[in-house]
């Protein structure tokens, strides 16, 4: 790996993300946005692979010796937020705004792109440089590419996320379960609505909804393994219309968190169980609609050790690289995972010094651009390690 010319890439991976930055587009509407992806690879002389199913890509080098195939994948969408950060480079887009760092993700694998496309005669295998729509919206972006064939006859795939809860300078992932599943559930509740000076003569779906809120809430505590992390969280409870009247019909919503298959359905399992059995007391009907989400994301072990082993030496003693704790947001990156053996990675991205300390997903969302800069060495890295072993 040249070290030298990933950092000459730098400015290039910043003003490229600085670009995607100003024109954000959000999941399953990335026109414009891969059309400047597909438009620089192929200024690579990188042959562009296009999905069928949205505006996905795939760029493709083909090294001269045959070997290994690797896979490294970056997201692109952006979020329905209203930028407020006030930066020079702020979306152009009312509305729209790249808060969860995808901007900087394309950019970093257009760095590795780019410093392959000078490299493809000494190459041994064969390259995929993934672009994935609709990373933030349920169904996503990635199962539509792997039906397409992306991981054909691929060995590894490896994906970065920028991350601002990590301090820049810093690189982290983990053994197995990384980032949880992420399901939702609407329950309805249908009870008889009247008077509210006659509930006698009514079965009251708030009072209902208002029992099941609270049921709900021992099931992690009673019905998981204490050993198993899990969460459920109520978001909403909808019903009523005015203060005198006994609502006929009230709404529950929610999401469920685990790192395993197993507790997964199980939560969902006790969640329509209990429903069901809560309103009946009441004298009122539950219907659950349960929506199955991205699974675990459940990194490769040996490709965890990879990452553990390469990382420190690609990147030098200025970067610390630490195995991290689970945390609970989902990636759909999970869905690569689970194909062929992979491995996710956080990178580092906050520094209180150029104001990047907002959360992912809030207005003033910013990371450390010096960041992309490790993304991409790791990506080499990564891909570098394992087509020539």
């Amino acid at each position: 790996m040249d070290k030298r010319e990933i950092d000459r890439l730098l400015p290039e991976m910043v003003e490229w993300r600085r670009h995607l930055h100003r024109h954000p587009e959000p999941s399953y509407q990335e026109k414009e946005t891969s059309a400047f992806v597909a438009a620089k690879l192929e200024s690579f002389g990188i042959e562009v692979k296009r999905s069928k199913a949205g505006y996905g890509l795939t760029g493709v080098i083909k090294g001269s010796r045959p070997g290994k195939t690797v896979v490294l994948r970056a997201d692109m969408d952006a979020l329905h937020i209203t930028e407020e950060s006030g930066s020079e480079y702020a979306s152009q887009n009312p509305g729209i705004m790249h808060a969860c760092g995808h901007d900087g993700h394309t950019a970093m694998l257009l760095g590795a792109a780019a410093y392959y496309s000078a490299r493809r005669d000494g190459l041994q295998g064969e390259l995929r440089f993934l672009f994935q729509p609709a990373e933030e919206i349920c169904p996503g972006g990635a199962k539509d590419m792997i039906a397409e064939g992306v991981l054909e006859g691929a060995d590894a795939v490896y994906g970065l996320h920028l991350w601002t809860p990590l301090p820049v300078g810093t690189v982290g992932s983990a053994p197995g379960p990384l980032m949880a599943s992420a399901d939702e559930f609407f329950i309805d509740i249908t009870g008889k609505g009247g008077h509210g000076g006659m509930p006698h003569r009514t079965v009251d779906s708030i009072v209902a909804a208002a029992a099941l809120v609270t049921q709900l809430q021992t099931i992690v505590s009673r019905s998981v393994d204490p050993l198993q992390p899990a969460v459920l969280s109520i978001g909403t409870i909808q019903g009523g219309t005015a203060q005198n009247i006994i609502a006929e019909r009230c709404r529950i919503t929610g999401t469920v968190r685990a790192f395993d298959e197993e507790t997964r359905y199980a939560i969902r399992r006790r969640i329509e169980e209990m429903a069901a059995a809560v309103a009946a007391v009441y004298g009122a009907e539950a219907q659950v609609d349960y929506l199955m989400g991205y699974p675990p994301l459940v990194n490769d072990e040996a490709e965890f050790r990879r990452f553990f082993r390469v990382a420190p030496e690609a990147l030098g003693d200025m970067v610390q690289v630490i195995q991290m704790e689970k945390i609970m947001p989902a990636e759909d990156f999970a869905y690569y995972v689970k194909e062929i053996p992979g491995c996710f990675i956080f990178v580092g991205a906050g520094n209180a010094d150029k104001n990047a300390v907002y959360p992912h997903h809030h207005s003033k969302f910013d990371f450390d651009e010096d960041a992309m800069l490790h993304g991409a060495t790791l990506l080499v890295a990564l891909a570098d390690s394992c087509l020539n072993e």
